[in-house]
C-alpha cells in the first residue's frame, strides 16, 4: 500500500499487475478491497490501481469538515498525476461512479475509456429538486441513528430504505458480499460517515453530453429500478455511451458476479482499442 500526501490528508492507494492502467474507484462506505475480484482477475492484462477515498478504509479521516464529489475528484486527479497516468481507463462503482462522472465532465476526452457501475446519479436514487434538497435531507435522522446504532446499523438502515423500492436484495445478491460491505461500512468513523453521506447527497449530476470518452454503464439485474433508469439515461447522454445489465448481481455487481463484470469490461476495452498490452504505470 502506497500513500499520496495532500495538504489536508493522506490517501492510500495500491497498484497491481502490468499493462494499461485501470483505475478503480470504490463505492460509498466501502474501500479499495472491494476490487479484490478485479485484482485477481484483471492484473495479467492491466495495471489495476485502487485507492481508499477520504473517510474510507486505510485513508480514514482527513481535515476538511465537509466532503464533496468535487473534492474526491481533485484527489483522483492528483493520484493520476503522481502515477504519471495521462490516458487512464476508469472504473467506478456507486460513489466511485459519481467521481468518474465528475472527472469526465472536467476532462471529456482525456480518459481512454470509462466504466460506471451501479450508476447512481442521486442518493436516495430519486429526482429531488436542487432547491428542496436542504429541506429534505435525511442527514439529521442519520446523525441520530449513528449515535444509537453506529455506522453498520445506519448503513443497514440506509440500504433497507433503498431495498424497499426494489422488492429484492438490492445491495448484493450474494450474502457474503453483503456481509463484507456491512463490515467495511462499520470501519468508517462516525464523523466521516456523515461527511460521506453529505457528499453523495449533495452531488449534482453534470451534463455529460460533451463527453467524448467511450463509456460503458453497467448495472445488476437486481439493481434498484431508479438506478437502472439513471444509468440508461447516462449512457444515452454520453456521445459514445452504452449500457448493459449484469445477471445475478445487485448494486455491488463487480463482487456479486465478478466473472460477468470482468468480461463486460474487457470486451468493452478491446472494442475501443484499449485492451491489455505491455505498457505499465510509471
Amino acid at each position: 500500500m502506497s500513500t499520496l500526501s495532500l495538504p489536508d490528508g493522506t490517501v492510500h492507494y495500491e497498484t497491481r499487475g502490468s499493462g494499461p492502467p485501470l483505475v478503480c474507484v470504490h463505492g460509498g462506505w466501502q474501500n479499495g478491497r472491494s476490487w479484490r475480484p478485479q485484482i485477481e482477475g484483471l492484473t495479467d492484462e492491466y495495471t489495476v490501481v485502487t485507492l481508499d477515498l477520504r473517510g474510507h478504509g486505510r485513508t480514514g479521516a482527513t481535515e476538511p469538515h465537509r466532503y464533496s464529489v468535487a473534492l474526491l475528484t481533485d484527489d483522483l486527479e492528483q493520484l493520476l498525476a503522481r502515477l504519471g497516468i495521462e490516458r487512464p481507463l476508469l472504473c467506478g462503482i456507486s460513489l466511485g461512479g459519481m467521481v468518474v462522472q465528475s472527472y469526465l465532465d472536467r476532462h471529456p476526452s482525456a480518459a481512454r475509456g470509462a466504466v460506471i457501475g451501479g450508476p447512481v446519479r442521486s442518493m436516495p436514487p430519486v429526482d429531488v429538486p436542487t432547491a428542496a434538497k436542504p429541506f429534505l435531507s435525511p442527514a439529521p435522522a442519520l446523525s441520530g441513528m449513528l449515535s444509537t446504532v453506529g455506522p453498520t446499523g445506519t448503513f443497514r438502515a440506509l440500504c433497507r430504505s433503498v431495498r424497499a423500492t426494489t422488492g429484492g436484495p438490492w445491495l448484493a445478491v450474494d450474502p457474503a458480499v453483503r456481509s463484507r460491505a456491512m463490515d467495511a461500512a462499520g470501519e468508517v468513523p462516525r464523523g466521516e460517515w456523515l461527511k460521506i453521506f453529505r457528499a453523495i447527497y449533495g452531488f449534482e449530476p453534470p451534463d455529460l453530453s460533451h463527453v467524448e470518452t467511450p463509456t460503458l454503464v453497467l448495472y445488476g439485474a437486481d439493481e434498484a429500478p431508479q438506478v437502472k433508469r439513471q444509468g440508461d439515461r447516462l449512457a444515452r447522454t454520453v456521445r459514445s455511451g452504452r449500457s448493459r445489465e449484469i445477471a445475478a448481481a445487485g448494486h455491488l455487481l463487480n463482487q456479486d458476479n465478478p466473472d460477468a463484470f470482468d468480461v463486460a469490461c474487457t470486451e468493452f476495452f478491446a472494442e475501443i482499442g484499449a485492451g491489455g498490452a505491455t505498457s505499465t504505470v510509471s
